[in-house]
């Protein structure tokens, strides 16, 4: 998945947590800097300690660090992925301050100038990612009108999903980040697995990502759709003529 013309990121680009601004503790090493095509492993703003058992969001504060040395966007982006059974109800990317919050938390020496293009990419792949829940949710059959919505989302980094796991088996790289989201539509809500993966680049220095998104596992309507979708591209496959 190439980022759209546009996107910060086709710019010449340098080789690309809030809390009490006092240090309680005695302050970690930092990791060193991912390189250019990279983003650090698993998404830095599902991370917190803080976090909101409803919707999984960590409670992230616009605070500038103390060692900051440029000012950051605190604005926040409105995304088109609704919340809630009211359409109009969207879920909110976080701020550059925010983000930068949420890697300094965790330790990761990031550039301050990066931040808006990291922020950038980190919303197109949420963008990209809905859009494919939707294919998979016309799958399925409902009888009501209600459009689905995402109720929930969670970050997994660290736990491989059974495909991944395999895959990674028989030689394919892992995912650098897991994502499970919560669709909601007409009474039930169904898991969704996203995994995300680099790709390699079509211009040097453009990141290129593959997300692996799916219905999981979890009940009968799913199986059986994820049992079609997999016969039917065997199908186009070998009958493609």
């Amino acid at each position: 998945m190439s980022v759209p013309e546009g996107c910060p990121m086709h710019q010449e680009q340098k080789k690309p947590e809030s809390g009490c601004p006092v240090n309680h503790q005695k302050e970690k090493p930092q990791k060193p800097m991912p390189q250019p095509s990279q983003i650090p492993p698993g998404c830095p703003m599902h991370n917190s300690a803080q976090v909101n058992q409803d919707n999984m969001m960590p409670q992230l504060t616009q605070t500038k660090q103390p060692d900051q040395t440029i000012d950051l966007p605190t604005e926040r982006v409105i995304s088109s992925i609704p919340k809630s059974k009211d359409s109009e109800a969207k879920w909110e990317y976080p701020s550059p301050q925010q983000f930068y919050n949420a890697l300094r938390r965790k330790g990761w020496e990031t550039p301050e100038d990066e931040i808006e293009t990291m922020v950038d990419i980190h919303n197109f792949l949420n963008e990209e990612a809905w859009q494919e829940v939707l294919k998979w949710e016309k799958k399925y059959k409902c009888d009501c009108a209600e459009d689905p919505y995402l109720s929930k989302f969670q970050g997994r980094p660290k736990e491989l999903t059974p495909k991944a796991r395999w895959h990674s088996l028989l030689g394919a790289p892992k995912p650098f980040d897991r994502h499970d989201w919560y669709v909601s539509r007409c009474g039930q809500t169904r898991r969704y697995v996203i995994d995300y993966y680099e790709a390699p680049e079509d211009v040097p220095g453009v990141p290129v990502f593959h997300l692996d998104i799916r219905p999981a596992l979890d009940d009968v309507d799913s199986i059986m759709v994820r049992f079609k979708e997999a016969a039917k591209a065997k199908w186009e496959q070998w009958f493609s003529s």
